[in-house]
């Protein structure tokens, strides 16, 4: 199946689709830096992304998407997540870098079965209630276009109203939205995101989102009730830092259905210390250590024997907590773009382009793989019952 991958970043969604089937026919990102990665890793023999098409590096608002129009099957991409972060200015529809109307013209000029969006959690913030409404009115009626110089309130008024007039013609997509926790699907890092999923209605399509298989609970049970994880790891756990946690754990009778968190060892274990043994080390793509971490309050990075807080990329750098790990006797280093990457489930011989703070930055915009391949077998496997 074709698809097209919009502002691709780093490739993470995009690896994830292609996992499930999907091979971009284009792939466009505005950042140098990210698409120097996509090129370095398209040049490798076995990687992810070696079937990728050159990627487009410049504004989506310059490429004309028309000529693939009925070739499609699926559109996907994260539009510009910074107006709506928690880490952001919030400035959403207001913000230049707000990307929703290139989405949805994307949309309307391929007419695919299918797409797939993600961004920030925080655009489902009360504050940007109504906006989410009109990205979600967009994506259901996309060939209702914005006029020019008219406001997004005025546009919305028109989308509701065509959404209430019961009118059949046109262009119309079913869609539905649901903030996930990567760490429910096996990703090493409480990563939480809002995705966007779309069905073009004349197909009668129905879809879900689907079902959580990693838990909170089965980790703790496995920590603490049944020893395995200290087992697995040929390590005592440490002590829970966060009473609540280990009190959950002994309330629990029963060992939970799903499977168990994975966590920051569960991702990293394998690899040598880069502080520590950095000879080693340096045999490991992008694994070197980064000096200058420190702990300070709100800040005191991941411990080991639990998800990761969600890796960041900050507005200008780096920022120091998010991206850190806590070790077992409370020092705290930064994690190395090859941990990080593997706490956004990259595959270990995917090299990401440029800097420390660079890649960091890349991986803390990233979608985590695995989450993605989860939410496109999903999709895949209802368009194939419909080809």
């Amino acid at each position: 199946m074709r698809s097209i991958e919009l502002f691709a970043g780093a490739g993470g969604l995009g690896m994830g689709l292609c996992q499930s089937g999907f091979r971009p026919a284009k792939v466009v990102e505005w950042d140098r830096w990210c698409c120097d990665t996509i090129r370095e890793n398209r040049r490798e023999k076995g990687s992810s992304v070696a079937l990728w098409p050159e990627p487009i590096e410049g504004d989506v608002r310059q490429v004309d998407f028309r000529t693939l129009a009925g070739r499609i099957d699926l559109v996907s991409g994260g539009p510009p997540c910074q107006p709506f972060s928690l880490g952001g200015k919030h400035r959403a529809h207001a913000d230049h870098r707000d990307m929703w109307g290139e989405a949805v013209r994307v949309v309307r000029e391929t007419k695919p079965p299918a797409f797939v969006f993600e961004n920030v959690k925080g655009l489902t913030r009360t504050s940007f209630a109504t906006y989410l409404a009109y990205i979600v009115h967009q994506l259901t009626y996309p060939d209702l276009v914005r006029r020019i110089d008219e406001e997004w309130d005025s546009h919305l008024g028109r989308l509701e109203a065509r959404h209430t007039s019961g009118r059949e013609s046109g262009l119309k997509y079913n869609v539905v939205w649901r903030v996930l926790n990567a760490a429910d699907f096996g990703v090493p890092q409480r990563r939480e995101r809002v995705v966007f999923v779309g069905f073009r209605e004349d197909l009668g399509i129905e879809w879900s989102f689907p079902k959580e298989t990693h838990s909170l609970d089965a980790l703790l049970w496995d920590q603490f009730r049944s020893r395995e994880y200290g087992d697995r790891h040929a390590a005592r756990v440490i002590a829970l830092s966060d009473p609540r946690l280990l009190s959950r754990a002994l309330k629990l009778s029963e060992r939970p259905d799903a499977k168990a968190w994975r966590t920051v060892r569960d991702a990293i274990d394998d690899l040598p210390d880069p502080q520590h043994n950095p000879i080693e080390a340096r045999r490991c793509l992008n694994h070197r250590y980064q000096p200058g971490a420190r702990s300070y309050p709100g800040h005191t990075g991941s411990p080991l024997d639990l998800p990761a807080k969600t890796l960041k990329a900050g507005v200008h750098g780096v920022p120091g907590g998010e991206n850190m790990l806590l070790r077992p006797d409370g020092s705290v280093r930064y994690f190395t773009v090859r941990e990080s990457a593997r706490l956004q489930t990259f595959p270990d011989n995917y090299r990401l382009h440029g800097s420390w703070t660079e890649s960091m930055r890349q991986l803390g915009n990233a979608v985590p793989v695995e989450l993605a391949r989860v939410i496109g077998d999903g999709v895949a496997s209802r368009l194939a019952e419909k080809a």
